[in-house]
């Protein structure tokens, strides 16, 4: 009997666990989606840019990262979950339509600008293989338009994890280097400041913060929550998912610093389809890997900046706006996804672009216009009435302030460096 027990015991307990991940399974998506496409073509490129430049210096900075989007992101879950509101609206019903209209401009602006480097990442990765840019832009449009003209949320998240499950690519292009761990351990992990204070280095921690953490996260992933319908009693599991996704967002972001640390580090790498294209001149096959990364980087990213811009435009102006309607049934939702869709695409055709300059200081102007979304959303979650029991505690505004404080100081340092730029010499 005793055996018998213990067996029912160890037998009950698999069950239980199996039922758990099961339901993790239909509640999972927004968190890892919104944290994977977060690794999109632009963070690609400034991640490939940090590694040649500063090698595993930077690695301690990323791994810093991972508390900082976790708490940032798991706020959007409790604020959707509750509130039945998207980023946009819970603005406008909590702070009046001055703010409200002030969030949404800057979100468009970001997302807009954020958008055509996911296009300039995704056509000088297909360039690599003789694809011309007209050709990328034309597909990539169809394929996108395809995904959420099906008229269901949960089909569009399935593709979209698919997408999600290549964006860690980058993990076992990391191990064909064979990358030195002592030397990884000893520069990357104890904080260090290569090369001094100067406007590269407060440039380049800007550049990463704001391809973590960028404010069009945090509206599509509170409006996915929503529209995926999840309730409160599922807020755990929007946790864990979130956390997932936060760390598999770091653990990409270091193995692309592995890589170009590793085999170009001291090489003056501007985007990662240059350093895509370098590799192959040595290994064709690590080259490859890197460039497809890049461009399902710049999918992945297309695809949930988009939805992020035209769920906000559907919640302010009171619009159906959910991947389950129709067209009928929500054309304008439809016409601001097509629209920004498609001129972001035709900016990557401009004969002499600055497309590289561009895909940089788009990480530093998202970096800059991130603390005005996370003093709404901190505000938002310290409303009790609200909010209730998931109010924000103590220990999480002081953790969000902080988050805030460092990106303000980092933004201060990086204006008066360029400035004066003999001020940290």
């Amino acid at each position: 009997m005793e055996r018998l027990s213990f067996s029912s015991s160890i037998f009950y307990k698999y069950r239980r666990v199996v039922k758990a991940f099961k339901l993790y399974l239909v509640l999972a998506g927004p968190g890892i989606i919104v944290m994977l496409a977060d690794n999109d073509a632009g963070g690609i490129t400034t991640y490939a840019a940090t590694g040649a430049k500063y090698g595993y210096n930077l690695i301690w900075f990323l791994l810093l990262l991972l508390p900082v989007a976790y708490f940032v992101q798991e706020m959007t879950v409790r604020l959707g979950t509750v509130t039945k509101r998207g980023h946009a609206e819970a603005i406008f019903h909590g702070f009046g339509s001055f703010w409200g209209w002030f969030s949404l401009l800057d979100l468009l602006l970001v997302n807009w600008l954020t958008l055509v480097t996911e296009f300039i990442g995704m056509t000088a990765a297909l360039h690599i293989f003789g694809v011309p840019p007209f050709v990328t832009v034309i597909v990539v449009c169809i394929v996108m338009a395809a995904m959420i003209l099906q008229g269901r949320y949960w089909t569009w998240e399935k593709i979209a994890f698919l997408f999600c499950a290549l964006n860690v690519i980058y993990i076992p292009a990391a191990f064909l280097v064979h990358p030195s761990v002592s030397s990884i351990l000893e520069q990357g992990i104890v904080p260090n400041i290569p090369g001094g204070f100067n406007a590269d280095f407060f440039f380049f921690l800007m550049a990463n913060i704001g391809t973590t953490i960028a404010p069009w996260m945090v509206f599509f992933q509170q409006s996915a929550v929503v529209d995926k319908g999840m309730k409160e009693k599922d807020i755990p599991w929007g946790r864990l998912d979130t956390f997932i996704g936060s760390f598999f967002t770091v653990l990409v972001a270091v193995f692309v610093v592995i890589v170009t640390g590793t085999v170009l580090h001291g090489m003056d790498i501007e985007s990662a389809a240059q350093a895509a294209q370098v590799l192959m001149s040595t290994n064709q096959f690590l080259g490859t890997l890197l460039a497809i990364g890049l461009f399902n980087a710049g999918f992945l990213g297309a695809i949930c900046i988009s939805l992020a811009s035209s769920w906000a435009f559907g919640e302010v102006f009171g619009w159906a706006h959910s991947l389950n309607n129709r067209i009928k049934e929500a054309p304008w939702f439809y016409a601001i996804y097509f629209f920004t869709l498609v001129t972001a695409g035709l900016v990557v055709l401009i004969p002499g672009a600055p497309l590289v300059l561009i895909t940089l200081f788009v990480q530093v102007i998202a970096v800059t216009l991130l603390p005005a979304a996370l003093v709404f959303l901190i505000l938002l979650l310290n409303n009790e009435e609200t909010m209730g029991k998931y109010k924000n505690t103590p220990l999480q505004n002081a953790i969000t302030w902080a988050i805030v404080g460092v990106i303000i100081i980092l933004s201060t340092l990086y204006a008066v460096s360029t400035l004066f730029p003999g001020l940290f010499k």
